[in-house]
């Protein structure tokens, strides 16, 4: 079995073609575009070159170094997560993952795994703010 080999490649010197697959790909994967037909129309490619390519051409993302799990007890009364993703949204923060237990004797745990790349703020001081959300009885980073 051959093994696979990849270079990263600034895409100015690469053939326009490579990058409008990255962005048929993408529309399909956002649901911007319904099927493979729209998506390559939209971005001006033929199927026969998007087919040609899909699967060989990837957009490269940094790693961040910046994910967080962070444990919560919430109140199982309404709006107490919400509350709580809109303070992570406010601060910068993007939820990557969402684990919720069944609530118990009126409380449920929620463990959220968060990119802070984009926080202004400390990660003890973002746990400030979320403490000062009504119904949220603890909160941790790990």
């Amino acid at each position: 079995m051959e093994k696979d080999n990849f270079l990263i490649v600034n895409t100015k010197i690469l053939p326009e073609v490579y990058q409008k697959v990255v962005s048929a790909k993408q529309l399909l994967a956002e649901g911007v575009a319904p099927n493979t037909s729209k998506a390559v129309k939209m971005v001006g490619i033929s199927r026969s070159a998007f087919y040609k390519y899909k699967d060989y051409v990837f957009r490269f993302e940094k790693e961040s170094k910046n994910i967080i799990t962070f444990t919560a007890l919430l109140a199982d009364k309404a709006g107490v997560f919400s509350a709580m993703a809109n303070m992570f949204f406010e601060m910068g923060a993007n939820i990557i993952t969402v684990n919720q237990s069944t609530p118990v004797d009126g409380t449920a745990k929620v463990v959220l795994t968060a990119n802070t790349d984009n926080v202004k703020v400390s990660v003890e001081e973002l746990i400030k703010n979320l403490k000062t959300i009504q119904g949220i009885i603890g909160i941790k980073a790990e």
